[in-house]
């Protein structure tokens, strides 16, 4: 299996989760991002005459942008905030970036066989299994492979395999 071909299967795997995950962040750029961009404008505006920043303002215009957070996002849009706003934006795109390329390395499969069905009996040829297996009644090994439970001898089972349970 090729990079390529990995790399698709690692995106197909988490691409619900990557979707989801860029809608969580668009809802908290308006809702977070927004209202703390034009409050960090207002109080750089206004800074106290020794150049610190007034906290004060500041909690206080983002407490008012909080509960109005589409007030604050129409404000980023106009020529006074925009830069901040994209330079925030960069940020938290930068952040989902990496949370991403993370996901991506970890849904890498790894090694070529992953989620291949293993009962398969692709292992024989030409019916050589049905000398040990039945193909219509016994314990289910496969699809039309079956131990028979009426044969002579040892008919003991050990199945190895990783076990799911929800």
């Amino acid at each position: 299996m090729s990079f390529g071909e990995k790399l698709k299967a690692a995106f197909k795997k988490i691409k619900t989760k990557l979707i989801v995950f860029l809608i969580l962040l668009l809802v908290i750029d308006v809702w977070a991002l927004a209202p703390l961009t034009v409050s960090l404008a207002d109080a750089n505006a206004q800074r106290l005459p020794n150049g610190k920043l007034d906290w004060e303002i500041l909690l206080t215009e983002m407490m008012r942008f909080l509960a109005a957070p589409w007030n604050a996002f129409k404000l980023c849009l106009t020529h006074e905030y925009i830069s901040g706003f994209l330079t925030v934006q960069k940020t938290a795109f930068g952040f989902f970036g990496i949370f991403a390329v993370i996901g991506l390395i970890r849904a890498i499969p790894t090694h070529e066989y992953e989620n291949i069905e293993n009962g398969s009996s692709d292992w024989c040829e030409g019916g050589e299994q049905y000398k040990v297996l039945n193909r219509s009644k016994g314990i289910v090994l496969a699809e039309k492979n079956y131990l028979p439970v009426d044969k002579r001898g040892n008919v003991n089972v050990l199945v190895v395999r990783r076990f799911w349970c929800w």
